[in-house]
């Protein structure tokens, strides 16, 4: 088997830039204290978002990143995938279309988790 051979943080950060327009801040304080993080990252992202026969194309991935940013409140993940959407040409109907559907996804997380106050009210009416 042939050893892999790491990139370095400045083509890290180049090819970062190139696909999102700019290197997160957490990504480079990141890499100041946890370089190691980062590799693990990278590792995360590619089983994630296998680039050989993947299931779904850029544009949808984009997509479901942001919709996932947005239900875990991660603001510099979401102003990232936003910045990737702009490099990729993703239509602004399509953005707003998304984040409709993560905000009517965290409603529907609030009806699901507030089950148990419906059975409590159930009960005030017998």
């Amino acid at each position: 088997m042939k050893p892999t051979v790491r990139p370095d943080m400045k083509q890290i950060f180049a090819h970062i830039r190139q696909a999102m327009g700019r290197v997160p801040s957490a990504v480079e304080k990141l890499a100041r204290v946890d370089p190691g993080m980062i590799y693990e990252h990278l590792r995360s992202g590619a089983y994630a978002m296998p680039s050989e026969s993947p299931a779904l194309d850029e544009e949808t991935r984009t997509l479901i990143y942001l919709a996932a940013a947005l239900a875990s409140s991660s603001q510099s993940c979401v102003r990232a995938t936003v910045d990737k959407a702009k490099i990729q040409g993703i239509p602004r109907e399509k953005i707003l279309e998304t984040v409709r559907i993560a905000r009517f996804a965290m409603a529907t997380k609030v009806v699901s988790d507030a089950e148990s106050v419906f059975e409590a009210l159930e009960q005030f009416d017998q």
